[in-house]
């Protein structure tokens, strides 16, 4: 899988109370495979994690939505954890970036409690998805179909339970981004 995503850009958003796993192995796998992968958040400096109810580490990052745009990715990954997502889609920057993915038809990847992001900027209509069980109502609600899979991919969006998936949820993520015809503008 070495090199397979060469040249190929990677957004990770993310704040605080982010699902450790959920953000940690996705970047490793992505930059495993080549791609150039940021973490993308709300505020500079560093973001918590957690091991589900407890404190994790922190993690460094890269950009703040203020300094990005959907164009410089090929990809956006969003991880799970209860109070990540669910900070992030009363972000009206965040729910802006998750947006421009979705119009553009870039590839997205959600674990977890993730697709709370999705139902807020309205990609989930139509669309076959799974995520943690308790997301199940939100996501029909929303006109999603939801299903209990270890990863379902529908289009371009991959979406995945817990931790526990993250083997499966990698490989079709890093599968999907190799195959995806993306139009990602790269500035120096």
């Amino acid at each position: 899988m070495a090199n397979i995503l060469n040249g190929r850009k990677v957004a990770v958003l993310a704040t605080d109370g982010f699902e450790q796993a959920e953000l940690v192995k996705p970047v490793e796998g992505l930059r495993a495979a080549g791609a150039k992968v940021d973490v993308v958040a709300p505020k500079a400096g560093r973001i918590q994690g957690y091991n589900h109810h407890e404190k994790g580490d922190s993690i460094a990052v890269d950009k703040t939505l203020a300094e990005v745009e959907p164009a410089q990715y090929d990809l956006l990954v969003l991880p799970g954890g209860v109070m990540n997502p669910d900070a992030l889609r009363v972000e009206p920057k965040a729910i802006a970036f998750v947006r421009g993915f979705v119009e553009a038809g870039k590839p997205i990847s959600a674990v977890c409690h993730g697709p709370w992001t999705l139902i807020e900027a309205g990609a989930v209509s139509g669309r076959k998805m799974t995520s943690w069980p308790s997301l199940k109502t939100d996501l029909s609600n929303a006109g999603a179909q939801w299903v209990d899979e270890e990863v379902v991919v529908d289009g371009m969006l991959v979406t995945s339970r817990k931790p526990d998936d993250l083997p499966a949820f990698i490989a079709k993520t890093v599968e999907m981004l190799a195959g995806a015809r993306t139009t990602a503008s790269h500035p120096a």
